[in-house]
């Protein structure tokens, strides 16, 4: 199973194939590893697994581990990679094998033994939250315009954001754009055309080889209520961009994002039509003081995309189409998600519990403790023996299937 990117790749689609295959009789089983601050874990084609780790601080450092997919221990360590303001950044393993690295300021180039082989200081001194790659290989990143833990930026004092694109081979910068909005979610991208989420807006722009151009004529415009707040990341399938809003207060997560919202308007699933730019929208469950920081997910074969609002702690699924509620729990899910398409298995949180459910009914197939205590608010990865890996702030969980 190769996950070179987080998400499974810049559509952000969280999509595994094949299943975890959960029957009568099967439990799932807990190793886990303590490594602060654990992001993501990424595999590239050969089967090697690798985990990026940061410190803590404006004067953060960053790391990649090679681990062993089944104790976590390390077995190959980067040196310290420099970094800066810390925001959760990103990793990605190139075709050739090549390690990339973004987090802080900065970007790094890994050879397969995990040195550097080039690094570029990114143009603003702000974090730049991860990267998507183009269909040609080139790298493209942008500064987090929200608040951090340590500094609070006011939606009045938010600035336009700055694509920037990288060239795989030695991180040379060959293009910049400057879009009209402040931009906290990460980038998705589909082929050369890339998707910003902004403050207010979500944007599209097109990557000719050279530089980046705005499609000026799709803005779609998804903040419409008093009270609501900006979206995450977006996942481009179904033909549309998919993604949920009231984001702001997720730098107040203090091991869980529940009771942390601001937004006043309740929480939605936002979709965004890619042909027309139309825009609809359903609540997650209702409630004011809502709050996410990550994305949904589709499942186009059963016709149903769940999203879920981790400040008041619901996970729902709705209809493709109508957007109707098919199903709605309690429950405490934060991260990204996985969605094995072969089973209708996704992948959840429930705090500090691991939770699978049936996509297409939301029946719980099999729960356990992933070991760390707090919510996990960051990325999971497949593995490649009916088991998948979740990261937190305090470390790396291996869970599998036994029977």
């Amino acid at each position: 199973m190769s996950w070179r990117y987080e998400d499974g790749g810049p559509q952000r689609r969280q999509l595994v194939h094949g299943g975890l295959h959960l029957g009568p009789g099967d439990h799932l089983e807990v190793t886990t590893r303590v490594a602060p601050a654990a992001t993501m874990v990424g595999t590239d084609e050969a089967g090697a697994f690798y985990l990026l780790r940061h410190t803590a601080g404006d004067g953060a450092i960053a790391l990649v581990e090679r681990i062993d997919p089944v104790t976590l221990e390390p077995l190959a360590q980067s040196p310290e990679l420099a970094a800066g303001p810390v925001w959760p950044g990103g990793l990605g393993v190139a075709p050739d094998g090549a390690v990339h690295v973004v987090f802080g300021s900065h970007a790094h180039r890994l050879d397969a033994d995990l040195q550097p082989t080039h690094t570029a200081r990114l143009p603003r001194d702000r974090p730049y939250n991860s990267f998507v790659t183009l269909a040609d290989g080139h790298l493209v990143t942008k500064d987090f315009g929200g608040s951090l833990p340590t500094h609070h930026v006011s939606a009045a004092d938010r600035q336009p954001c700055e694509l920037v694109v990288l060239a795989p081979d030695d991180l040379t910068i060959v293009a910049r754009h400057v879009v009209p909005e402040a931009s906290i979610a990460r980038l998705s991208a589909d082929g050369d055309t890339v998707y910003v989420v902004g403050d207010t807006h979500l944007f599209r722009l097109h990557w000719d080889g050279a530089g980046l151009t705005r499609d000026e004529a799709f803005t779609a415009r998804y903040r419409t209520l008093e009270g609501q707040t900006y979206g995450w990341d977006c996942v481009l399938a179904a033909g549309a961009a998919w993604f949920l809003d009231d984001g702001e207060g997720s730098e107040h997560y203090t091991g869980t994002l529940r009771g942390h919202g601001v937004s006043t308007a309740p929480l939605h699933l936002v979709r965004v039509d890619l042909a027309t730019a139309e825009v609809a929208t359903v609540e997650v469950c209702g409630l004011p003081g809502g709050l996410v920081a990550n994305p949904p997910v589709v499942d186009e074969a059963r016709g149903v995309v769940v999203g879920y609002d981790s400040g008041n702690g619901v996970l729902a699924g709705f209809d493709l189409d109508t957007l109707d509620v098919r199903w709605r729990h309690d429950q405490d899910h934060g991260g990204h998600l996985l969605l094995y398409t072969a089973t209708g298995e996704v992948v959840t949180g429930d705090h500090a519990d691991v939770v699978v459910r049936d996509v297409a009914t939301g029946d719980e197939l099999a729960r356990v403790d992933a070991g760390m205590g707090i919510q996990s608010v960051l990325f999971p990865c497949p593995g490649d023996q009916r088991d998948f890996y979740v990261c937190t702030f305090l470390g790396v969980s291996r869970v599998a299937v036994t029977s």
